[in-house]
């Protein structure tokens, strides 16, 4: 019987999945098929069922994987010394997602499946509440912590922030110029400024 090494099973399967990225950012999911993720990931047929089983199955990772990774993110952000700058940094990372080629494409025809997909839009749905308890807990500890304004709402505030990283996406969509360096500076400062402590009224 033959020994499956997990670390080349994963990397292998990463490659496949990267490929459909791709191929799914330009031709949509359905007019992508399994036999351009096959030619984009250059494996046979055989290769792409052995990993998944079905087209959809491919894309619905693309998506469970980046939770994964988002999830692995904020559980370390969590753990750092300065939950503030944790924050900061892990919403403006995750809004600066949009830098990668094909990312945006993803996105929209990720809604766009989801509204025909009732389990695809479950996912989604938890993703996205996975994404706003990691941020609610950031929150949490710098209030705490008494960086950000002790009067907040972690988890309200964690839905706009959730919805400030949408907004990104959004605006990426329809400009093509749009300078992502300098959105995200404006986006930091934004967030410093609205989180921020409230000043005691001068005493008169």
């Amino acid at each position: 019987m033959r020994t499956v090494d997990p670390a080349k099973h994963a990397a292998k399967r990463r490659a496949i999945v990267d490929a459909a990225a791709g191929c799914f950012a330009e031709k949509g999911f359905e007019r992508t098929t399994t036999a351009d993720i096959c030619r984009a990931a250059g494996i046979s047929s055989g290769s792409l069922f052995h990993y998944f089983p079905s087209k959809r199955a491919v894309f619905t990772a693309i998506f469970t994987d980046d939770a994964a990774e988002t999830a692995e993110r904020l559980e370390a952000a969590a753990r750092t010394d300065d939950p503030l700058a944790a924050l900061l940094d892990v919403v403006t990372d995750l809004a600066g997602q949009v830098a990668h080629p094909g990312v945006v494409r993803i996105v929209l025809e990720a809604a766009a499946q989801a509204a025909r997909d009732d389990e695809f839009a479950e996912l989604i749905q938890r993703n996205d509440r996975a994404l706003r308890d990691g941020l609610a807990v950031l929150v949490a500890r710098a209030a705490a912590a008494g960086q950000i304004d002790p009067g907040v709402a972690p988890r309200a505030v964690a839905g706009w922030l959730a919805g400030l990283i949408d907004a990104m996406i959004s605006r990426a969509s329809i400009d093509p110029d749009l300078d992502l360096a300098a959105e995200q500076a404006i986006l930091r400062t934004i967030l410093i400024r609205f989180l921020r402590p409230v000043s005691p009224p001068d005493g008169g």
